[in-house]
């Protein structure tokens, strides 16, 4: 037991610094702006289950899953960076309104993607640099203790990253609903920016002979 606990603590601290929920939390302030507290919770608890469920799913079939559908980590990253670069430009044009009263709103807002999932949950927590880290560390265990020491580290930054989410409600309170809708602007495009180093390393691992 106690070489379960070595490795599945080597393991998070692996995990924590790629996935980094503190960074991910001005991006769900930006994200969440529009929603009451009662549901930016809801919506960190999907994002911290989002990332639970994926990385899971890659630390068990990760391998398999990429070459079955013949998907390279490089092309994972220009996906992923496209499809942040989507939601960026979104964060930075739209304007929310403070108050949301009328039944055509309402309606209008549970219609809307659930930000939880994607991009929070996908790709900016459990993006590419996460999968491929958690590929990595189950690759490199040797026995069933080591793999189950990952698991328990996926679980444990995904309750890590649940705790830190929902924290933002007492930042939000901090800042009001204008340094909310800054934050989100400004967010929107430092998101863009990092949507666009994700196509460039992406292209840069694809090819990288044409940037040798």
């Amino acid at each position: 037991m106690p070489g379960i606990a070595a490795h599945a603590l080597v393991c998070f601290g692996s995990l924590f610094s790629i996935i980094d929920p503190f960074a991910a939390l001005p991006i769900f302030l930006g994200l969440t702006g529009g929603q009451d507290a009662r549901a930016r919770k809801r919506t960190a608890l999907r994002a911290s289950l989002t990332c639970f469920f994926v990385l899971t799913t890659f630390a068990l079939g990760g391998g398999f899953i990429f070459s079955y559908f013949s998907i390279t980590i490089p092309a994972f990253k220009v996906a992923g960076g496209i499809l942040l670069f989507g939601v960026a430009l979104e964060m930075m044009r739209a304007e929310q309104s403070n108050t949301r009263s009328t039944s055509e709103e309402q309606a209008e807002a549970g219609a809307k993607a659930d930000v939880g999932i994607i991009p929070m949950g996908l790709p900016l927590l459990s993006g590419p640099g996460a999968i491929a880290t958690v590929m990595v560390l189950v690759g490199k265990t040797e026995s069933m203790p080591e793999r189950l020491g990952v698991y328990i580290a996926i679980f444990g930054v995904s309750l890590s990253t649940l705790v830190i989410l929902r924290s933002a409600d007492i930042v939000a309170r901090v800042l009001g609903q204008t340094g909310i809708n800054v934050i989100g602007r400004i967010m929107g495009l430092i998101l863009a920016a990092l949507a666009t180093q994700f196509v460039f390393d992406g292209v840069h691992e694809a090819f990288p002979k044409l940037f040798g």
